[in-house]
This record gives C-alpha cells, structure tokens and sequence, in this order.
C-alpha cells in the first residue's frame, strides 16, 4: 500500500481568521463566497476551531456508499475524486463521510469536496494563505513509499525505553544507509538497548562492534582501510551518544575528521549520559536537571551551556556536516542521503538531536512534539555544511515560537528561576545570530552534491 501526501491541521494554531476559506472558494470555484470553500473553519464550542476537510481516506466510505460510481480514489495521489456525469446526488456519500469531508452545496447544485488542488501550481491555496502554520502540506508519504519495502536492519525486541526516539533514529538511519555497513556503537543508549547483543546474538543484522568511549571513529578508521584494500566498498558508520561523541570521543573522532577519512559518523544527541543514570555531558543545556548536576538549596541545574559539537565539526571542514531532528523526518531524510554520498569522498558528521522521555521527564506520547517544538522555537536550528557551498540553513529562523513554549513541557527545566531563562533566552538569541552570520543571506537552494537514493 502507498502512502500519499496530506494537509494536516494544528487546531491549537488556528485563529479562525477564514483566509484558507477564501483562498480555496476563489481557487477552486472563482467565487468569493465562504461557503463555497471546499474545506470549513467551524468553531469546536471550546474557544478553539476544528476543520471540515476530506482526508482522502485510504478505505473512504463515500466511495463505498456511492451507487453510480462517481467518487473513486487515485491510486497515484491518493485524491478521491468526483465525477459529475455520473453523480445522482442522493447524498449517501455525506451520510458515510465521519470528517464532513464532502457535503452539498447548493448554489452549485451538487457535492463538493476537496481535491488537495492537483495540479494547481503552489500546492494548496489553503496552505499557501495560512500564516499561523496551522494548515501544512505534509509530503513526508515520499519516504515510506522510497524506503517502506527496505529491510529493518535492526532485529525486533530492542529493550530502549517506551518510546525511544533514539530506537526509531537507529532504525531509519540503518534501513536507509543499507546493508553493506560496519557499525560501531560506542558505550550509551544504543548499545546498552541491545543494539550490540548478549549471549552471543546481535541486535543488528550487519557487522557491529562496541568500542570504547575513546576510540570510535579511530577503530572505524582502520576498518575502512581494511575493506578498501580488499576491494570492497563499505559504511564505516557510527551510532554514537552525544557523550561518546563530544566529551571522551572527541579526541579520536577530531583526528579522524582533520584527516578525512570516509567515515559516516552519527551523534545521536540526547544531551546527556542516559543510559548510565542520566548524568550530565558536555552537550547538556544550561539549566538542565541531570543526575550530577542536581535541584536544590544550593544547586540549580548545570551551570554550563552546552558545547555546539555541530560548529565544532564544521570548522574541521569536513566534506558534510548537519544537524537534523525526527520532528522533521524529510529534513533528515535528505540529509542522511548527502551524508552517505559524502563518505564516500571524506568525513561527514550528522548531528540528530533525540528527546530522551526518561532523562528529560515528559510523557513518551509527547516524543516527537518535543522535537518539533524544540526546532519551532531555534533552540536547535537546521542546517548544512559542505566546504564548496559553506553553511545552508534548511528551515528559517525567523517567527519562532517562545522558548517558553518548550522549556515548560520538560521536567528537567521545571525549576528554572526567571534569571535561568533569561539567560537561555539570550544564549539563544546569540547562537541563531551567530549561525545566520554564517549562513549569509540563509539561502535555501540545494547543495550541488549527489544523493544516495536505495
């Protein structure tokens, strides 16, 4: 089965102010009528808003309950459409529709419903008008049509934690990167959920080996050599936390990056030592309650801000570095494939930052909400960096949403003082400062490299 694009909606950003109405009534129908629009903004009786849009059901009931067989679903964009020479408006469609997708209009004498504006250039005039972002054309289908048959390379039954976000990088990360790959997985999360195994099996389905903190990307040094001389052509990838990576690992992961080896190495950035106890590292934000760096009379969070690994590794020059997130899975998606073909010519670094529901105290549920909130608010920025085209933002930084909208959801910021959030606050207005003085004019055009694509 295909997984098609969508508009989805955020109610809680929707201020009923109708403009996607008007847009798609003038689109879609050259009228200025509201109720010609071919979605509705109604008011949910709770102050907020929901949304009357077909959903182009993947099993629709409209289509099952039509008896002319006028409405059926495009199996490429996954449109259900409607034909009007066969339609006999007896309306049993509505009856059938749970979302109030499709309804009658009776200026124009028949059913109407939206066809997500296929073929209309833009994309969808609801989405293009709305300016608080609670309509988005979501086109993310692309990467479970491209990768949904390749196979998990990663055994079932891992032991993370309830909704570990660092299981579900692990495995797209691998399923993308395929299987003629050497994996180290440095001492931390990943290996610790049986990534590596115990009792002679492995949790992978490729060659993998633990090394120590220190030494990671030097062991997949020389195993990169080795295959090269041998004529073979492999992954040196890495799967490393963020203490493996900036604090102990740095040493080794520098020399390697300075001497461009064709390694891919992976910082899976939870900001702290998780596994063994949730002890703080170099990467820990300010303010952040760990283990050893604890609340009370005395002690109130740590008192560092975290170390930037992602510039750090850039002014190595590395031949790729970027920063990516699971609350934007196309983001990183396009990233990774950059990231493999430029392992294959020297060092490239991905830094993907990973909510950690035990260590940062939120309900697992809330995952990837914090990981979108934690981009939607710059307090971790999208980017990219190749030495030919220098640093290339991949999402604005510009409207962000108050840093108060992700510091409150996390138990680890709870006892912040308004003197700790002011000072992250202007932390924060530094770094985006900093990182869009080095992107230029924060141009978007693609970076001319070539893509890995299975």
């Amino acid at each position: 089965m295909s997984a098609y694009d969508t508009i989805a909606f955020r109610p809680e950003l929707c201020d009923g102010c109708n403009a996607c109405m008007v847009a798609c009534a003038g689109t879609r129908a050259g009228s200025d009528e509201l109720l010609d629009a071919r979605l509705q903004i109604v008011p949910d009786g709770e102050d907020g808003f929901g949304l009357a849009l077909c959903r182009q059901c993947g099993d629709p009931n409209c289509v099952a309950n039509c008896p002319a067989g006028a409405l059926t679903k495009d199996q490429d964009s996954g449109v259900i459409g409607w034909d009007g020479s066969k339609c006999v408006n007896c309306l049993l469609c509505t009856v059938g529709c749970a979302y109030a997708g499709i309804a009658h209009n009776a200026r124009a004498g028949h059913v109407v419903k939206c066809d997500r504006c296929v073929g209309v250039e833009g994309g969808p005039a609801c989405v293009e008008v709305c300016r608080t972002g609670a309509l988005k054309f979501v086109t993310s289908a692309r990467i479970y049509n491209e990768v949904g048959d390749l196979e998990d390379l990663f055994v079932p039954g891992l032991s993370g934690c309830q909704g570990c976000n660092t299981e579900l990088i692990m495995r797209h990360t691998l399923r993308r990167v395929g299987p003629d790959t050497v994996l180290a997985t440095p001492p931390g999360c990943i290996p610790g959920m049986g990534a590596v195994g115990y009792n002679g099996l492995t949790g992978t389905k490729v060659p993998v080996f633990h090394p120590l903190l220190t030494n990671t990307a030097s062991m997949l040094t020389g195993i990169k050599r080795h295959y090269k001389r041998q004529g073979r052509e492999v992954t040196a990838m890495a799967l490393a936390g963020d203490g493996g990576t900036s604090d102990v690992g740095f040493q080794s992961l520098s020399g390697a990056a300075e001497r461009g080896e064709e390694i891919l190495f992976i910082c899976v950035d939870n900001e702290g030592y998780m596994n063994t106890g949730m002890q703080r590292s170099s990467c820990t934000p300010f303010g952040a309650w760990t283990s050893t760096t604890p609340v009370g009379e005395y002690a109130q969070g740590k008192t560092r801000d975290a170390k930037n690994m992602p510039v750090l590794m850039m002014m190595h020059n590395c031949e790729y570095v970027a920063t990516a997130s699971t609350g934007f899975m196309e983001d990183l998606y396009d990233k990774l494939d950059r990231a493999i073909a430029a392992s294959k010519r020297g060092f490239a670094y991905l830094h993907i930052y990973s909510p950690c529901t035990t260590g940062w105290r939120f309900p697992s549920k809330d995952n990837i909400a914090v990981a979108r909130a934690a981009v939607e608010t710059n307090f971790v920025m999208l980017w990219e960096f190749s030495p030919a085209a220098g640093l290339r933002l991949t999402r604005p930084l510009d409207q962000p949403r108050p840093i108060r909208d992700y510091l409150e959801v996390l138990g680890k910021y709870r006892h912040l003082s308004n003197d700790q959030v002011a000072h992250i606050e202007a932390t924060l207005a530094d770094n985006v400062a900093f990182i869009s003085r080095l992107a230029g004019n924060g141009s978007r055009a693609p970076l001319q490299q070539s893509t890995v694509r299975a």
